[in-house]
């Protein structure tokens, strides 16, 4: 696979000194061509003002991102045909139906003719959006208007699709389907770039970027970051979770305790303490667990703040 989408020191600061922000700061990062790449992280963290940055949508302030083989900076048009932004916030019109937002945006991208008419029944095909042409978008479920916003920005055919976070306030369900649509357009060749809130979406990624405070803190797949998390995880049960959890929090080599439904999962340093010691400090009941991609998130976010404090 050859890289398609790459950033080199991408910086965005908002402001002038004293007080500027750096909303992504010194970002470097690669993308395959064909692959599902998520990128996640916390409110703040950088994530969109990243998208924008590698769609062309704003100047970086230090740092390029090639897409598609060209600089961003200085070919942004030819790199706007090569790729599909859909925004958190996509431009249907809740007063047209279906098929009229889809024909608007045709008229947009210049398919006309019977290009239009195979791309737009391929695309209400793969979405099982073909019973609702004629339905008005604003009387659409969530699920449904984010399946036409995904139609209406794959009409140009473009070769990268941009989705920040398409799935938020979707129920299970449509997320699902939604998943399962990207999956159909990477097999078809197409390369997806798209930020989510959710990490058990993260999980169907190929691979998944963690962001905190503009920075990349990892990257690798799924399976290679759980892999590779240096800390214990362990799923704590007591009968008193707050009381199990301010005795264990503060112990050395405890790098934090979190509740995760009626349990606790407690992630420990190796080689500064161990299982053993804590349950001789409360009782609890343990068991070490494979840690999920939101457990590895939550170890990164505390590491993070632990080597800032340090």
């Amino acid at each position: 696979m050859s890289v398609i989408i790459h950033a080199e020191n991408l910086t965005r600061v908002f402001g002038k000194m004293p007080g500027a922000l750096t909303a992504v700061d010194h970002l470097n990062l690669e993308v395959q061509q064909g692959e599902i790449f998520c990128l996640v992280g916390p409110d703040g963290a950088g994530k969109t003002t990243t998208m924008r940055l590698l769609c062309g949508l704003m100047n970086p302030t230090e740092g390029r991102a090639i897409v598609a083989g060209q600089d961003v900076a200085k070919n942004v048009d030819v790199v706007k045909d090569q790729i599909g932004y859909m925004a958190q916030r996509f431009g249907l019109y809740g007063d047209l139906t279906v098929a009229e937002n889809m024909a608007f945006y045709a008229d947009l991208f210049g398919i006309l003719g019977q290009e239009r008419k195979e791309l737009t029944g391929r695309l209400m095909r793969m979405t099982r959006m073909a019973p609702f042409t004629a339905r008005q978008a604003g009387k659409l479920s969530g699920g449904m208007k984010q399946k036409l916003a995904l139609m209406c920005t794959l009409l140009h055919k473009p070769r990268i699709l941009f989705l920040d976070e398409p799935t938020n306030g979707v129920d299970p369900v449509s997320r699902r389907d939604f998943w399962a649509i990207l999956y159909t357009l990477v097999q078809d060749g197409l390369t997806v770039f798209v930020t989510t809130a959710y990490l058990d979406e993260a999980e169907r990624a190929n691979r998944v970027g963690f962001m905190h405070q503009g920075r990349m803190i990892q990257c690798a797949s799924p399976r290679e970051l759980k892999r590779n998390l240096k800390e214990e995880c362990y799923r704590v049960t007591s009968p008193d979770n707050r009381t199990t959890r301010e005795a264990l929090a503060h112990q050395p080599g405890v790098l934090a305790v979190q509740p995760t439904g009626a349990d606790l999962h407690l992630f420990v340093e190796p080689g500064r303490t161990s299982i053993e010691a804590l349950h001789a400090l409360v009782p609890f009941d343990s068991q070490r667990i494979l840690p999920s991609l939101e457990d590895v998130f939550i170890a990164l976010m505390y590491e993070q703040e632990a080597a800032h404090a340090a």
